[in-house]
């Protein structure tokens, strides 16, 4: 019997036409995704998709597996979700970390949206007990069995978990409005970003963590940090500190729109520096999406078809 696991690599490239975008679908590097589908070929004795100048093709065979794979598949899902309806506990209740990001600004109208369709449908509510920390002890207490579901917003799923996008977000650089940057009108090259003490938060943090990221990318992976201005463990922290006059800082837009449309913090363009991000919920196991309470608020949130 093929590995399930397999064939979800498989249909994502089916529906793709791209190795590296069915990847990234599935939540797994480029490298894995290229060996589940070898291990499938050859596991099956078929050719199921050749490489090209544009992706990836199927094969004619391809194809016909493709269609038999996607039934599998189907079928797997509602024996899962026939399974998950029988264990009340694990609908009624999960345990939910998230990154300080989504525990703030997305999480709270989920949850409180999830529980009136519920209420409307005659169904058990979801109980979610949520923990707020950073993206890095998100990952450990899903990886340890502490959380259920989590959710981060680093710069790429971690290996060995289970992913899917639920949001998007973008960084924005901003400062108070008497700050030298707010002159430019041209914002500021992302060399002199990189060279700034910023505002930022403690080591671990997904925002961070992404702006490391993006600025290796664009000025060479032997680039280091510099010293921040300050390190401060949330975000609001972060905001106050700049509304104080301690320096720039990178934060989730999200988390300063308020101050952005009320003027008190400016946004500083950042040329060359892509900083839009995925947020992304992860589980362990093998199941895809999850079981229970945790398959019921990704749905919920739209990460599921």
């Amino acid at each position: 019997m093929p590995d399930l696991a397999a064939l979800e690599v498989f249909l994502a490239v089916a529906r793709t036409g791209s190795l590296s975008a069915a990847a990234r679908e599935v939540g797994v590097s480029q490298q894995a995704a290229s060996a589940r589908l070898a291990a499938l070929e050859s596991q099956t004795g078929i050719r199921l998709a050749t490489r090209t100048t544009r992706g990836a093709e199927l094969t004619p065979a391809g194809v016909v597996v493709a269609q038999w794979a996607d039934r599998l598949i189907t079928l797997a899902h509602e024996v899962d979700t026939g399974l998950a309806s029988l264990r009340d506990d694990s609908r009624s209740r999960i345990r939910v970390s998230a990154s300080l990001t989504v525990a703030e600004q997305l999480l709270p109208s989920w949850l409180v949206s999830l529980q009136a369709d519920a209420e409307r449908r005659g169904d058990t509510p979801v109980q979610v007990v949520l923990t707020a920390t950073n993206s890095d002890t998100v990952i450990e207490q899903v990886r340890a069995g502490a959380a259920d579901l989590g959710f981060i917003e680093g710069p790429t799923a971690p290996r060995g978990l289970r992913s899917r996008v639920v949001a998007h977000d973008d960084l924005v650089l901003v400062v108070p409005p008497a700050h030298r940057w707010s002159r430019r009108p041209g914002g500021v090259g992302a060399a002199e970003l990189g060279e700034t003490p910023l505002v930022t938060r403690e080591a671990g943090s997904g925002t961070r963590d992404f702006l490391t990221a993006a600025l290796r990318k664009t000025l060479g992976k032997d680039y280091v940090p510099a010293q921040p201005a300050l390190e401060l463990s949330t975000a609001a922290a972060v905001r106050a500190a700049v509304l104080a006059g301690a320096g720039p800082a990178a934060l989730s837009r999200l988390a300063v729109a308020d101050d952005l449309r009320a003027g008190s913090l400016r946004h500083i363009p950042v040329t060359g520096l892509d900083l839009h991000r995925p947020l992304r919920a992860i589980w362990s196991g093998a199941r895809v999406p999850p079981s229970g309470g945790a398959r019921t608020l990704l749905a919920h949130i739209g990460a599921l078809p």
